[in-house]
């Protein structure tokens, strides 16, 4: 096997949680995660001869990964209804944790789910505790915008828990 493409594969292996967690933000059903999962590797193929090494590896694998799933949401969208966020996508929900908390992180994880794309791609990420840089490299827009859309978002999550 090439260097590249033994190089790409140690890369998609140390990655994958990203890829993965992308895949159960977007797609309810185990084989839509795979299919966007398989769809999201082959894009990173196809691109990885362009990858500039002046950027992160990580902010290049994100805003790969992000377009592909928004572009495989929106098509599904077309024939769905509604697509639920992965249950794996917050994975701090402990059996010992109290009934209210797990509660307000279900719920969270519901209205996170009910966000446009690009909102939920910013959620996401903001749940990564990416900065608003780098977020911004990823998503495409300025740092300004990232913090005004993610300030928005924040308030439409609390007025959705004040109203529930």
């Amino acid at each position: 096997m090439q260097q590249a493409q033994q190089e790409f594969l140690k890369i998609i292996e140390t990655n994958k949680r990203l890829i993965f967690k992308i895949c159960n933000s977007y797609c309810q059903n185990a084989d839509d995660r795979e299919d966007l999962a398989q769809e999201i590797i082959f894009q990173l193929w196809k691109s990885w001869g362009n990858f500039n090494n002046d950027y992160k590896l990580s902010t290049w694998m994100y805003r790969i990964a992000l377009n592909v799933a928004i572009s495989f949401y929106r098509k599904e969208q077309k024939t769905t209804n509604t697509v639920l966020m992965g249950e794996h996508l917050i994975e701090i929900v402990d059996e010992n944790l109290e009934e209210g908390l797990e509660a307000n992180l279900n719920a969270l994880q519901k209205f996170i789910n009910e966000l446009k794309p690009l909102d939920k791609a910013l959620m996401l990420l903001y749940l990564e505790e990416k900065s608003h840089k780098e977020m911004a490299e990823i998503i495409g827009i300025t740092s300004t915008n990232v913090a005004t859309k993610i300030g928005r978002i924040k308030e439409q999550l609390k007025q959705k828990f004040s109203s529930q």
